[in-house]
């Protein structure tokens, strides 16, 4: 009973709200517009409708109002944390392993097989991408795409059309925005549209836009109660190589040069995507930009404990100055959308690739089952849901996006998607099963950057049980008394019976998405 509690009380609301007539506003007759707009490694903690004390420092006001007006996901959660990969699930609604695409190499997205983009554009839709791609190949079921190369670059990136590729000067969010709203100006109004607007920021290396370079420099963010991790317990993460005060690059991530007054950066293992792309003038304002402070790290002594910390600062400083620039684009579209007429008939979805880490077990980047990188972000602006502001705390996954794009269009979803239609959520109307007791999990990019072993896992509400399946060790997790995961429990006497329990979960969502045994092993 104790995992079925939740599940209960979302059946009673949703057939409590049905029996009051509740229901949406003329949603079977209406194609509406969809605009998804997805950020890269936008941490949930940078939310400020998720209530972290950071976001009272750097708020996301623009993003914030998408969620009072909306709809926000509490619990939701990728199925493999990593963009690629995550990318994939969103356009199929299936897992890694069914879609093809499982790491972030050189293989290559099938766009033939059913994706939302597909199926949208064959049932009338008018289909556009802009922004970040990363699936190695071009996009299939657009009508138009405008996309980065491989992961783009902050300052004069280039974009990749279907007939050129072309380099443009300026920072890569403000682009994005721009070629958004150029595009819905010259769309076929006739049609509805599903357009994919797809920001490259906050990925590493968190370059600001120039008119942020000083947004928060003298700012002190709050520094995590793990940030001096020692991963007791926890044999994997003993062995990453993602700490912010260890392996982060300073030239490259962290803009630090090699000595007083010196325009050198240290460690940069990628040139070409940062000093590369700008002009002279723009490296000497970066380089001015930052100067004071990089030369502060020279001329004040500091303990080892103090310059960790004060890498920290400088990581969070970019980070959230990055943020700043997505929650102005978000800002400039809904007042595009306002001000065409089309904010009642757009859905408008927010959201990353997954979560990442701000300094918790002493981290950047995402890879992990832990709920950092885990959880990401969703918030959905439903003109056509009968209710503003609600908190949706059901289990869902990115598997569920593609389903819900086409139920919100009208369209049945092919059975091989493996994902559910989020509308029931957002319109409290019954379904014919009770919603998802259960999310599985699957990482596979070892060996690989950052060092974090492959693994795989099921979380049930409060547990989670983790697998790194190629050393056969497992960690189990009490969320409600351990939310940072600092204490596995696997194997603790007092958890037997939740452990078999977890146990039997896992085999049966490995059974039912058909996970390959060789993927296990």
């Amino acid at each position: 009973m104790r995992y079925f509690s939740k599940t209960i009380l979302l059946s009673f609301n949703v057939a409590l709200l049905a029996s009051c007539g509740i229901t949406s506003k003329d949603r079977k007759s209406t194609k509406p517009n969809i605009l998804y707009i997805i950020s890269d490694d936008h941490a949930l903690q940078a939310i400020g409708a998720y209530g972290h004390p950071i976001t009272k420092l750097a708020p996301t006001p623009n993003i914030d109002r998408l969620a009072n007006e909306g709809a926000l996901f509490t619990e939701n959660y990728c199925a493999n944390s990593i963009c690629g990969p995550s990318r994939a699930t969103i356009l199929t609604g299936k897992h890694s392993h069914a879609n093809g695409l499982m790491r972030n190499d050189n293989t290559k997205f099938n766009g033939h097989q059913p994706t939302v983009a597909n199926i949208l554009h064959a049932n009338g839709y008018q289909t556009a991408i802009i922004g970040k791609w990363h699936l190695n190949t071009r996009p299939v079921g657009f009508d138009h795409y405008q996309i980065l190369n491989d992961q783009g670059e902050y300052n004069n990136p280039d974009f990749v059309t279907k007939d050129t590729v072309q380099q443009f000067m300026g920072y890569v969010t403000n682009l994005i925005t721009d070629f958004t709203k150029k595009w819905l100006d010259e769309r076929d109004d006739s049609k509805p549209f599903f357009l994919m607007m797809q920001h490259k920021a906050p990925h590493r290396n968190w370059i600001p836009d120039e008119k942020y370079y000083h947004l928060f420099e003298n700012t002190e963010f709050p520094v995590p109660d793990n940030y001096f991790d020692n991963y007791e317990g926890r044999e994997a993460a003993q062995i990453q190589e993602m700490n912010i005060y260890q392996h982060a690059y300073e030239g490259h991530d962290l803009k630090m040069v090699d000595g007083v007054g010196s325009d050198q950066l240290l460690y940069d293992r990628w040139p070409q995507v940062f000093f590369g792309r700008m002009t002279d003038e723009e490296r000497q304002t970066f380089l001015d930009a930052y100067r004071e402070r990089n030369d502060d790290f020279y001329q004040t002594e500091r303990t080892d404990k103090e310059k960790a910390i004060w890498k920290l600062q400088r990581y969070l400083q970019d980070y959230l100055a990055c943020v700043r620039s997505i929650d102005d684009s978000v800002g400039e579209i809904y007042d595009y959308l306002e001000e065409k007429g089309l904010l009642e008939n757009t859905i408008v979805v927010y959201t990353s690739d997954q979560g990442f880490y701000l300094g918790e077990h002493g981290w950047f980047d995402k890879r992990w089952m832990y709920e950092e990188s885990f959880r990401m972000p969703l918030i959905i602006r439903d003109p056509f849901a009968p209710k503003q502001g609600q908190k949706v705390e059901a289990m869902t996954q990115n598997i569920d996006f593609a389903p819900t794009f086409l139920d919100m269009a009208g369209v049945t979803a092919p059975e091989e998607m493996q994902g559910r239609s989020l509308l029931p959520l957002i319109d409290g109307t019954p379904t014919a099963e009770p919603w998802r007791k259960s999310l599985y999990y699957h990482y596979y990019e070892y060996p690989g950057f950052h060092s974090v072993k492959a693994h795989n896992g099921v979380k049930m509400e409060h547990y989670k049980l983790i697998h790194f399946y190629k050393d056969n060790v497992w960690e189990m997790y009490d969320l409600k008394a351990d939310p940072t995961e600092m204490n596995n429990v696997y194997g603790l006497v007092e958890y037997n019976d939740i452990q078999f329990e977890l146990h039997a979960e896992l085999e049966k969502l490995i059974h039912q998405y058909q996970v390959p045994q060789k993927y296990l092993q």
